[in-house]
């Protein structure tokens, strides 16, 4: 049974309900000449926690669908040093085949039962190099004991085929799974990402492993992949950096994308101004509402940022001219869309200053059930937005990321 092609497909329990998705496959590699046993499945459940089910507890794989027995011990996976994860490690390695004189990449890996009914790997799917540029090279089949370099770290190894079985995980989802990897392997996936899916993923992922990732690319990547990024993570994630890193990084940046993180840098920690971001949808009040929704169907904005349209005379990029208030995107459903922004936009609110303190920021976001709220300065300018999520990341125990029991196998 070849691997590949059960990544991302569900998991159901004897009743048929779902329970989750297969991430990748936990074996342990014996000595030579014996092929590696597949001892589980690492399985994605609710609430993106990975655990693991013990083949033992595999009751069917038929027709793509896997199906357990039992109840799931929900407890968090954590690899081991003795095992491997299949996809994570496997997949794009280059090896050479000395019987055929071949030399490619792993693209798959099949596993099979034995009569003592134990799974273990049995065959490579090798893609050979070709030697043709933009050519691909044709592909074979061989067991597993007659490749070589399927052990020990490589520091070329791509991430080309194990990025096709992530192609369809969400950025929070791929981050949870490069956890799992070893460094030097989570930096090669890092560096196949292009720049917008891999800030996409740092942003969902505790500080210190965005340092260790960015820290490992080349500087001007780096500062592409941070341009990428919204600008309150940009900073965050910045004012990690040793200064000197930092500096040169903000230095490669375009000026201003590297501008706005400068600004938000000052900010003081569990502040409004320091959770806020200045990526809002900013319209001066002559704007219609059909320019609103247009503004906010732009796929780059999340559903929090998307939820108000901010109001204020020009400049209308932070800090802007006066403020004159918000407009929710139900209300620009409501009314026609050739109708005035300025007309409808609502300032009944006492919003928060940029040295705001978080639970302040927290109580006006439930007071007044919104998901997003403007900061403006004792001028009346708007300065920035704070969205829910941020300040839920903030109100969380630090380190919740990673906040879970160890699993017990």
């Amino acid at each position: 049974m070849f691997l590949a092609r059960l990544a991302g497909h569900a998991v159901f329990d004897p009743a048929g309900d779902q329970v989750g998705k297969l991430r990748d496959v936990v074996v342990t590699q014996r000595s030579a000449g014996r092929l590696p046993r597949v001892l589980g499945l690492v399985i994605e459940v609710l609430g993106r926690r990975r655990v693991f089910l013990p083949m033992t507890r595999v009751t069917s794989l038929d027709g793509g669908q896997i199906i357990t027995t039992g109840v799931l011990n929900l407890r968090r996976f954590e690899k081991r040093q003795t095992e491997t994860l299949v996809f994570g490690e496997f997949f794009d390695r280059t090896v050479n085949v000395p019987s055929l004189g071949l030399t490619g990449d792993v693209y798959d890996v099949a596993m099979e039962e034995d009569r003592s009914h134990d799974w273990h790997l049995s065959d490579v799917a090798v893609r050979e190099r070709s030697k043709r540029f933009s050519r691909r090279g044709h592909g074979v089949v061989v067991a597993w004991n007659d490749v070589a370099d399927l052990t020990g770290e490589q520091p070329s190894q791509g991430a080309t085929h194990l990025l096709a079985t992530m192609d369809t995980m969400r950025p929070a989802d791929l981050a949870n799974a490069l956890r799992e990897l070893p460094v030097q392997r989570r930096t090669q996936i890092a560096a196949e990402l292009d720049d917008e899916r891999l800030a996409d993923v740092l942003e969902e992922m505790p500080e210190g492993a965005q340092v260790e990732i960015l820290g490992r690319l080349d500087p001007e990547r780096a500062a592409d992949v941070l341009e990428e990024m919204s600008p309150d993570d940009a900073a965050d994630v910045i004012a990690e950096l040793p200064l000197e890193t930092a500096e040169a990084l903000l230095a490669l940046m375009e000026p201003d994308e590297a501008e706005d993180v400068r600004r938000l840098m000052v900010y003081e920690e569990g502040t409004a101004g320091g959770l806020m971001t200045s990526d809002a949808v900013i319209l001066p009040p002559d704007a219609t509402l059909a320019e609103g929704l247009a503004r906010i169907r732009e796929p780059e904005l999340s559903p929090s940022l998307a939820a108000l349209v901010y109001v204020a005379r020009t400049p209308v990029e932070t800090p802007t001219g006066r403020f004159l208030g918000v407009v929710h995107f139900q209300h620009l459903l409501r009314e026609p869309p050739s109708s005035l922004v300025g007309a409808i936009a609502v300032n009944d609110i006492d919003w928060p200053r940029p040295d705001t303190s978080l639970h302040e920021v927290a109580r006006i976001l439930a007071t007044y059930n919104l998901v997003a709220c403007p900061v403006v300065d004792e001028s009346n300018h708007l300065v920035g937005a704070i969205t829910v999520d941020d300040v839920l990341d903030e109100l969380l125990p630090e380190g919740w990321r990673d906040h879970e029991s160890e699993v017990v196998r």
